[in-house]
């Protein structure tokens, strides 16, 4: 399924975000992998803290130099993941990549253009894209999550 969405500010875009971990939340799913997409500044990290807001998670960063965040979420935890510096396979493994993949709790990875042959086949796919203005944004959501 892929559903098509505007946002106008970086508040929608929160709010799409937080809408997407609801649906989620609602399902009852203890485990979820989100793909971000899209390139610098198009609103990755805006979309992280309204799916982190659902968790009753405040304050999410984009994880670039740390690679990955914990937060403790309710009803699961969430791992943020930035993939801008990741360079191959290699520091996927330094970093326990494939651990969080089996933990419960949902991954939320920017950057997901980096490892494309490593996410997983059911993973929900988020494009963020800018569209009119400075900012007018195209949101694409390829998976099931409402």
């Amino acid at each position: 399924m892929t559903t098509q969405y505007r946002s106008a500010s970086p508040a929608e875009t929160e709010a799409l975000g937080r809408r997407l971990c609801e649906g989620l939340i609602q399902k009852g799913l203890r485990r979820a992998f989100v793909a971000l997409f899209g390139e610098m500044g198009v609103g990755k990290t805006a979309f992280a803290r309204g799916f982190g807001a659902a968790l009753g998670i405040s304050g999410v960063k984009s994880p670039t130099y740390t690679v990955v965040n914990e937060h403790r979420g309710t009803p699961v935890p969430l791992f943020h993941f930035d993939m801008y510096r990741i360079q191959d396979p290699d520091d996927l493994t330094s970093i326990g990549y494939d651990d969080y993949l089996m933990r419960e709790g949902y991954v939320l990875c920017e950057w997901s253009e980096r490892i494309e042959d490593e996410l997983p086949p059911d993973a929900i796919r988020v494009t963020v894209a800018r569209t009119d203005g400075e900012n007018g944004r195209s949101i694409t959501v390829q998976g099931d999550f409402a």
